[in-house]
């Protein structure tokens, strides 16, 4: 993969090159969405009122800054940025300077800036209609919740994403996924969200608004489209916690997780620990059931051999596995140094994440230093206003509700990181055409549990359902020389293509890109492997929960007296999304060049961004940033607690989620307990004497809600101002009022199943679409004649290619995967 400069050693000439976004933004998210743009070529200009960006000043560890010196996290955010400091009290016309002169903002609450009158997403839009404006806010900007109290850690409650995959030990309570990623998974949706509001409106005299809320954000990324799922099936999914089996263990050396995402993974693995006799008995019992039965002697297996030695093994039975990552050994994991995901912070010299995409030709800005606090004020305001981005006339056409509308894509994914690439796109009006096989459907169809007995089993995934609206589908064994030839005439008409199989498929099938460039030379390729197109681990195979742990994800992730619990959620959406921003640079640049571009978008390196956080902590500061169950590095008390009742299923098993991020906070908890006698202690007024006595506080609180069920937790605690949360099941999203203000879930019509609800995106765009799920997720096959017929194959053709397999079919007898 080529570097980030052109081939005679020139800056490379970036997508995003002449476009100004003022950043009004404070905290991981909008920096996170920021440094996106930044990284794209935009030129960021952060507004801050004097005191600066509070990231200025925190290290997660709680390390000392010296005077004048910023913390790292925020040197990493806000490379390649200009600061521009403005006091709100009297220096709004720089503010209004900067916002003139820019195409973008991107806006979130609790900066003294951001807070003015004057500054709020309202105010800007009215008086720069030009902007496009996005805004990231706990609950959205409108709605029965907008406004209230939230924390990342309460958004994970509400989710439904804290109980979700059934994650955590059954006897212990359920457990959030650390490294606060819920606020970096939503930067980077909204940075997609503002590219696609900057498509939309090029050209226009309008600009738009990007609304994101972070809880529908965390919907998408944490939870496995619980809703669709219980709609259509009738029964909820994963509703028991439960520890996977191997999953992380301890190793001679280390630890290293090891996944069973299918039976015939379970029967390898019990090849590997030389008990070949377990299958037989996985097949009359269950495969989890026998799992969890021979655990203690898969752990003893385990703990007898190094970490390498069990990779080694893994990857040559075809067992997804890897070590698990943190701040202080992710640099030195084979395929993290062979590929040099690590780079050099250019202003203060700790290590840090490279880009999350790479792409040929490159087409990303080199990093570049932080600014100082108010570094670029007198350049910006004595500066002449910039020309218009990109030089091009507006006109008064109106913005397309359906932005990519005429794009046509070729869809070669499975199972949920490609997929919800893709969906994106299907979603805004892209002909997306999804391509599967009768020998090897789409792994969604069959995580169902539908006995194969039944008729259309394979058409009865509410997971695949929900992933794939508006798409037509193709069955197409490309194994054969006469699919390879429709394959090929279906690449030369397609203006994307994205796939997501390990990199040694479509090489065999003689389909990497210079051939995609040999049949369209303006060809988008997407591709999404695991862990990358070259490597060590190239052709390891890569599920979510194998992403998470050799990123660091699941390091932060359960109580630090156990082994980490892997997340088995967010590392495929979160590739999803950093692809998508990729793919939209690149359409970007097609736009400017007419020249294709080839984007890989290594699973692996868009999960070690959202996880920057440990490896810089460390390289900057020395400090191995650790799990801690519950609590967090900003709120104390953060923490769940079990409220008094029963839950749905009988069980006592309802919580709440409570975080306390400031003084103010801890006021207005105290006085709704009723001002109790422990909480006046004077300690307790600051956050440092919260975190000494967070043990004490846990037991008091834990105690009182144990007295009250959570619906009444939640009124007494909300309704005074204090950051709190149901543990929702995930399949009860709609129920809450926000969701249903803001109409993120649509039913959606199936030929088989039952009409269900379906989420759509976590943002509302002011200029449409209204409705986002246009047609159901396709039947295995349902458009095969019409796109064949579209691609000049004649009715006999087509005839002789359905009667010798190469398309059409219905599935081939699968081995009963018994979870």
């Amino acid at each position: 993969m080529a570097s980030n400069r052109s081939g005679n050693g020139s800056v490379p000439l970036t997508p995003l090159r002449g476009w100004r976004v003022a950043d009004l933004s404070s905290g991981i998210a909008g920096g996170y969405c920021t440094k996106l743009l930044a990284d794209g070529g935009a030129e960021v200009v952060k507004l801050e009122a004097p005191q600066g960006d509070s990231l200025r000043y925190w290290t997660a560890s709680g390390t000392a800054l010296a005077p004048g010196a910023d913390g790292a996290l925020f040197a990493f955010l806000a490379g390649s940025k200009h600061s521009v400091v403005a006091d709100p009290s009297s220096d709004l016309a720089l503010v209004e300077k900067v916002l003139g002169e820019s195409q973008a903002v991107v806006w979130t609450p609790g900066s003294p800036l951001a807070e003015h009158p004057h500054l709020s997403p309202k105010e800007i839009r009215r008086r720069h209609p030009h902007l496009v404006v996005t805004t990231i806010t706990p609950f959205g900007l409108d709605g029965p919740w907008a406004g209230r109290p939230a924390t990342e850690f309460t958004l994970q409650a509400w989710s439904g994403g804290i109980i979700g995959l059934g994650r955590g030990a059954p006897d212990e309570p359920p457990v959030h996924v650390g490294g606060r990623i819920g606020e970096w998974f939503a930067g980077a949706y909204a940075s997609a969200a503002t590219l696609t509001a900057r498509w939309r409106t090029l050209g226009t005299r309008a600009g738009e608004l990007c609304d994101v809320s972070m809880l529908e954000t965390q919907i998408l990324g944490l939870t496995y489209y619980p809703v669709s799922f219980y709609e259509g099936l009738g029964r909820a999914f994963r509703t028991q916690r439960r520890l996977s089996v191997p999953g992380v263990a301890g190793a001679a050396d280390g630890m290293v997780a090891v996944g069973c995402g299918t039976a015939q993974q379970w029967f390898d693995l019990c090849a590997m620990v030389g008990h070949p006799e377990w299958i037989d008995e996985g097949l009359e019992a269950g495969i989890t059931e026998t799992a969890n039965r021979k655990a203690p002697e898969i752990a003893e297996w385990m703990a007898a051999h190094p970490v390498a030695v069990i990779s080694d093994l893994a990857t040559a039975f075809r067992i997804p596995s890897g070590p698990i990552a943190h701040g202080a050994n992710a640099f030195d994991l084979d395929q993290h140094a062979d590929r040099g995901s690590f780079t050099t912070n250019p202003r203060d010299g700790f290590r840090q994440p490279g880009p999350p995409y790479r792409t040929t030709p490159p087409l990303l800005r080199a990093p570049e230093p932080a600014p100082r606090l108010g570094e670029h004020t007198a350049h910006h305001r004595s500066a002449p206003p910039p020309a218009t981005a990109n030089g091009r006339a507006a006109s008064a056409r109106e913005p397309d509700p359906l932005p990519f509308r005429g794009l046509r894509v070729l869809d070669l994914t499975t199972f949920w990181a490609g997929p919800s690439c893709t969906h994106y796109l299907a979603m805004l009006g892209a002909d997306v055409v999804h391509v599967e096989s009768a020998q090897r459907p789409d792994g969604t169809r069959l995580v169902a549990g539908v006995p194969m007995s039944e008729d259309l089993w394979w058409e009865q995934s509410p997971i695949f359902t929900g992933l794939n609206t508006n798409k037509r589908g193709l069955t197409l064994d490309f194994r054969s020389d006469q699919g390879r030839e429709v394959l090929r005439r279906l690449v030369a008409r397609s203006d994307v293509i994205v796939e997501n199989y390990t990199p040694r498929v479509l090489e065999q099938f003689g389909l990497d890109y210079d051939k995609v460039r040999a049949l369209r030379a303006d060809a988008i390729m997407v591709r999404m492997p695991g862990f990358g197109l070259t490597g060590p681990w190239r052709d390891n195979p890569a599920f979510a929960y194998v992403i998470e742990d050799t990123s660091g994800l699941t390091w932060l992730t359960g109580h630090r007296d156990r082994n980490p619990v892997e997340p088995y959620s967010i590392g495929d959406p979160n590739a999803g999304v950093h692809a998508l921003n990729a793919l939209l640079l690149a359409l970007e640049h097609r736009r400017t060049t007419g020249a294709g571009v080839l984007v890989e978008a290594a699973m692996v390196e868009a999960a070690l961004n959202v996880a920057a956080e440990q490896v810089i902590e460390y390289s900057a500061y020395g400090a191995l940033l650790e799990r801690d169950g519950n609590r967090g590095p900003v709120a104390a008390p953060q923490n769940l607690y079990r409220a008094s009742g029963a839950d749905e299923f009988g069980r006592k098993d309802c919580w709440i989620a409570l975080a306390v991020e400031t003084d103010d906070q801890w006021d207005k908890l105290v006085t709704a307990l009723g001002n109790p006698e422990w909480a006046r202690v004077p300690g307790l007024a600051t956050a440092a004497g919260r975190r000494r006595e967070h043990d004490l506080i846990d037991t008091r609180l834990a105690a009182w809600c144990a007295r009250h069920d959570s619906d009444a937790i939640i009124r007494i605690l909300w309704d005074a101002g204090v950051p709190v949360a149901k543990v929702m099941q995930p399949h009860r999203q709609p129920e809450l009022p926000q969701l249903e203000s803001r109409h993120f879930f649509e039913p959606v019509f199936h030929p088989v199943l039952p009409t269900a609800r379906h989420s759509t995106l976590p943002v509302h765009f002011s200029h449409g679409p209204g409705t986002f799920h246009r047609s159901p997720a396709p039947l295995l096959g349902q458009h095969n004649t019409e796109i064949l017929a579209a691609l000049g194959i004649s009715p006999d053709d087509i005839a002789t290619l359905i009667d010798d397999g190469t398309v059409g079919g219905t599935p081939e007898v699968l081995k009963a995967n018994k979870p």
